[in-house]
């Protein structure tokens, strides 16, 4: 799946799905004005069930300052509906580093 920025506020892949974006930084004695960014998530929307309660979502990695992808992985069947996005966003974390526990 390719991914375009269609504004600098939203970004969508190729076939329009809307995206979470999960972006890590460093801010320097707290100070934003001097953030660094660490690295970025992005978790698509790749669609859902037919009673829209769940979804099914991609998920890419990348390192600061790249646009290569870094690790790749799925969160399918997610209880959308019922969960809070941060479960989603743990799931997102657990399915590019199936390596941890």
């Amino acid at each position: 799946m390719d991914w375009i920025l269609l504004h600098p506020n939203s970004l969508r892949d190729r076939t329009g799905n809307l995206m979470i974006v999960i972006k890590i930084e460093l801010w320097p004695k707290g100070f934003e004005s001097k953030a660094r960014e660490l690295g970025r998530m992005y978790v698509a929307n790749t669609g859902g069930q037919r009673d829209d309660k769940r979804g099914n979502y991609h998920i890419r990695l990348f390192r600061k300052g790249s646009n290569k992808v870094q690790r790749e992985g799925y969160v399918d069947n997610f209880p959308r509906k019922s969960y809070s996005v941060w479960r989603l966003v743990s799931r997102a974390i657990k399915s590019v580093f199936p390596e941890e526990k």
